[in-house]
């Protein structure tokens, strides 16, 4: 019965774990040798057949047959008089193998015994795991919530492995919902009390990465090569693109017909706005692009300090700096370089007015909101219609009305 319960423990764990059949092989005998090496001081003469197929095993003792005055180790030698009780042919100097029944060792040890299996299963299997998603880093997994809390989502492999994505690894509009399927990449996997601990992420860039070269074939091929990914995750992404074929258009084959291969992308990212840019050495273009969808008038470089100082219209300021001057650092975090915008003079421009003097009027809070999105003058502000200066900044449309009539009043009297 033991013997059944035994290998019962075995399957059970070989079927849940998936473990390999020479692996588990090998871990039985181990665990067999250990607990005869206990017993008998050796387990050197002893034979053990697993029959994985049958569910069973069986482990043979080789003794030497001796005199029965000549006997020193039972355990490596046998009498003449004993040998003959099990065939009356044995003659002294020959071999002799006897079956050791399971239930010899007494039911403490075969409780020990299968501890010591189960103990040494999981083990290999938290092993198989660590080595598993260790050779996985920077791929991207799908698996399903299993339970979610304040700091973390725990996520299930289809394997039942448990993955874990933290707060920060998170999309800020990621909510997820028990049964949920879920993507990310896997950022880091460590060994935590002999546990893996397996950290996904959707924030880090290389999981954009991945998820362009899912949707487009040309980078998967290495026709196109990501050169650099910036994001503000949930927000906005820069992703700068390279062609080693002149025939394809690397900003178009990214986008795809009618941005149909964009789209997914952005839809897994909950609507991340993605700029892709055609990569170029000539740094000027390669900032002037980086800033799109602002139109650029003139750059002067500053090498020595890695700062470019770029001057636009007016009324480009503020598509350059984007909401919450967004636009502007990642176009800094893409190129390497520190970017001060400067306003270009323009002709047909009146007299205009600094924000600041308004200080009496309107809230310096609200100066700062729309400083935010390059509007530092009176003009620059009227320049831009209600709704989009809503659109931009987090200022509410009646807060927006009031400061545009305070403007106005300035020139009309």
């Amino acid at each position: 019965m033991e013997n059944l319960n035994l290998i019962d423990t075995f399957s059970e764990f070989k079927e849940l774990k998936n473990i390999d059949r020479p692996t588990m092989m090998s871990v039985l005998e181990d665990v067999f040798r250990s607990l005869l090496a206990r017993k008998y001081g050796s387990d050197e003469n002893f034979s053990i057949i697993v029959n994985i197929d049958k569910g069973d095993f069986e482990i043979w003792r080789n003794r030497e047959v001796v005199e029965d005055d000549d006997l020193e180790d039972p355990n490596l030698q046998i009498s003449l008089s004993e040998a003959k009780k099990i065939d009356e042919d044995y003659e002294v100097g020959e071999e002799v193998s006897d079956e050791v029944k399971l239930h010899d060792f007494g039911r403490r040890s075969i409780l020990a015994l299968r501890q010591h299996l189960t103990t040494r299963i999981l083990d290999l299997e938290k092993s198989n795991v660590f080595m598993k998603y260790k050779d996985r880093i920077g791929e991207i997994v799908t698996g399903e919530v299993y339970q979610v809390w304040k700091r973390e989502v725990l996520i299930l492999d289809d394997d039942g492995n448990e993955l874990i994505i933290p707060k920060n690894e998170q999309i800020p509009s990621d909510h997820f919902r028990k049964g949920d399927s879920i993507r990310a990449v896997v950022v880091r996997v460590e060994m935590k009390n002999n546990t893996p601990y397996i950290i996904l992420s959707r924030t880090s860039p290389i999981f954009l990465e991945r998820l362009f070269e899912l949707e487009v074939p040309e980078i998967f091929d290495g026709l196109i090569t990501i050169k650099k990914i910036v994001r503000v995750p949930g927000e906005r992404a820069k992703v700068a693109v390279e062609s080693y074929d002149e025939r394809i258009d690397p900003v178009g084959a990214c986008v795809g017909m009618k941005g149909s291969r964009i789209h997914g992308i952005v839809r897994e990212l909950r609507n991340e706005n993605i700029d892709v840019i055609n990569y170029t050495t000539n740094l000027q273009l390669f900032i002037s692009r980086a800033l799109s969808p602002a139109k650029i008038t003139s750059i002067k470089l500053v090498e020595d300090e890695k700062r470019a100082e770029i001057y636009l219209k007016p009324s480009e300021v503020s598509l350059a700096i984007g909401k919450g001057g967004l636009n502007i650092r990642l176009a800094s975090q893409l190129t390497g370089y520190e970017i001060d915008v400067y306003r270009e003079p323009d002709d047909q421009d009146e007299e205009d007015v600094d924000l600041e003097e308004f200080s009496d009027e309107i809230e310096a809070w609200i100066i700062d909101e729309l400083k935010a999105i390059g509007c530092d003058t009176a003009r620059s502000v009227l320049r831009l219609t209600i709704p989009d200066l809503v659109k931009r900044t987090d200022l509410e449309e009646e807060t927006i009305k009031d400061v545009v009539s305070i403007l106005r009043a300035e020139f009309e009297q």
